[in-house]
This record gives structure tokens, sequence and C-alpha cells, in this order.
């Protein structure tokens, strides 16, 4: 007991705060916080290890993470859906793995206000959200191994968002799907992409998309290919009927 205290007392105000904050996140004691504190370093504070010299922010991480969750899911998927084959598995596993998704969860848990960083966050885009939370998970394999990260990622993924049947039917890349449509009833299509010349403190890009010849939808969003998913989902909804007859 006498020991436990001492590490308890050996760390400085703000990472007991910080010490906290995570084990209500992440549902149980991180050991090393070295590990969680690199997880929220952007490359902009331009750290450095002492031994090696290598660069020391969040990138290497968010990688080891992206892994493991997508090993963890492709092993739920494949002891919940037998029946599913190797296309289905993979489709499956890459809707719960979106960037849509993944910035999602990283909102939901308010992973941002832990990052450090010499950008502005108002210049940051939506993906940070989810590239911390893989970065996270990177940091709980390392701290605890595979179960706690496993644990973690049942916890914050699957039991609360994970529906099968309802994944099933949600649509993940809208212009694929309306590519595919124009492919096949041989329509000509064209995503005109410009950068916007907008007020905006991040950059912004806008589409129009044309139809043999005839623009039928538009987007604007922080990236060309946000952009031209925004456009191809009006279109889609503005075509579903015969787009779904096909």
């Amino acid at each position: 007991m006498n020991f436990i205290r001492k590490i308890i007392e050996t760390r400085s105000e703000k990472d007991e705060v910080f010490y906290v904050d995570l084990k209500k996140i992440i549902g149980f004691k991180p050991k090393n916080l070295h590990f969680y504190k690199k997880a929220f370093i952007h490359r902009s504070i331009k750290e450095f290890d002492k031994n090696t010299g290598l660069p020391i922010n969040y990138e290497r991480l968010e990688f080891l993470g992206d892994a493991m969750l997508s090993a963890v899911i492709a092993s739920y998927l494949f002891q919940e859906v037998p029946s599913g084959d190797e296309g289905y598995l993979t489709q499956m596993r890459s809707k719960i793995v979106s960037r849509e998704h993944l910035n999602e969860l990283g909102k939901d848990l308010d992973l941002f206000r832990f990052v450090r960083s010499n950008v502005s966050k108002s210049k940051f885009g939506e993906n940070i959200h989810g590239n911390i939370f893989e970065a996270l998970i990177g940091a709980i394999y390392l701290d605890r191994g595979y179960n706690y990260c496993k644990k973690f990622i049942f916890k914050r993924v699957i039991y609360p968002y994970v529906d099968v049947p309802k994944l099933e039917g949600k649509i993940t890349s809208y212009k694929s799907i309306f590519i595919e449509w124009c492919q096949k009833v041989k329509k000509d299509f064209v995503f005109e992409v410009y950068e916007d010349t907008g007020k905006d403190t991040l950059k912004h890009f806008s589409v129009k998309l044309f139809l043999d010849g005839k623009i039928i939808s538009k987007g604007r969003a922080t990236s060309k290919k946000k952009a031209e998913e925004t456009a191809a989902k009006r279109a889609y909804y503005s075509f579903q009927q015969e787009i779904s007859n096909i």
C-alpha cells in the first residue's frame, strides 16, 4: 500500500488530473502514462526522444492502434457472422472502422482536449478526432497488452455501436454507388473540384457534379474527397429510385 501511495505521490498535479480523466475514459488503471501522453502529441510540438533522437508524436501509435482495432473487429465479425465470406466480412469491418465513425468516437470521448500542439486547434480538420482515438488504442496496447486493448474496443466501439443487421444496409461511399450506377446505365459524369475562396479559417473545396453535361448537385468540405462525397450523396438521393432499380 505504501509503495502504491508513493507512486501516486510522485505524479505532478497535471499528471494526476490526466490520470483520473484517462482512467474514466479507458475503464481501467493506466500503468505507464508516458504511452498515453505520446498519444496526444502533435508533430508540430517537435519533441524528440533524448536517447534515439526520433520524433515523439502520436503518428506511430495511430498506426499501431489502427492495426489493433482492425484485428479486434475482424475477430468479432468472424465469430459473430459464421456465414459471412471474406468479401462480406471485409466490407462490414470497413463500415465499423470508417474514418467518419472513428471521428465520431473521438468526439464522443472529447479526446481533442488532451492534444498538445503548436498549431491553433481551430485549424485542425475532422480527422484529428479519429487519429487520436486510434493512437489511444495503440497506447493501451503498449501499456496493458492485447486483452485490455480488446476490452476497451468492445466497451467503446462494439457494444454501443455495432449492430450487424443495421450495418448491412449502411452506405459507406455514395460516390462509389453513383459511379457504379453511371457505368451500368452508360451515363457520363464529371466531378469538377476547385478551391473555395471563402473566408473560412480552414481551406475548403467545392465541387460540381455533372451528369451528361448538366449540373445535378454540389458539395463543399475541407477536402476534395469529402466535397465529392457530399455532392455524390445529394445526387444519390435525387436519383435514388433509378439507382435502386439497377
